[in-house]
């Protein structure tokens, strides 16, 4: 089983702050399994295609697009355990142009998938 990279965290927060959509299938579990809680809407997001069209929402585009709004991470805490990784984290996210800055809780669970760690669940909220 390969060691937990953090570096993994950061590339997540990169396709945020791109709008990368082809990377959520190479960060994300890519199946069925993949669940997800969005800060913006009720209710889990389940399988990889839903989870494609929920970034496709967002604004996100194959090959990413540059914008002004920008996304990231403060206390970050990473607990490794056999076979999975959890890490929380507060998210902060500023659209561009505008002052207000949103935060909140997040949780990104990774597992080993074919000898790399992918991300099977997602929860973010609000403060």
């Amino acid at each position: 089983m390969p060691k937990f990279d953090p570096g993994l965290v950061d590339a997540w927060v990169a396709i945020w702050n791109s709008y990368d959509l082809s990377m959520v299938e190479k960060l994300f579990v890519n199946d069925e399994r993949v669940t997800y809680f969005s800060s913006e809407k009720q209710g889990a997001v389940k399988g990889i295609e839903v989870l494609i069209k929920h970034h496709e929402g967002f604004g996100f585009v194959r090959g990413g697009k540059d914008h002004p709004n920008r996304l990231w991470l403060k206390d970050v805490d990473i607990e490794a355990f056999p076979g999975v990784a959890v890490v929380t984290a507060i998210w902060f996210f500023k659209r561009g142009g505008s002052e207000k800055v949103q935060k909140g809780p997040v949780t990104l669970v990774y597992v080993p998938v074919s000898g790399e760690w992918r991300i099977a669940h997602a929860n973010f909220g609000n403060y």
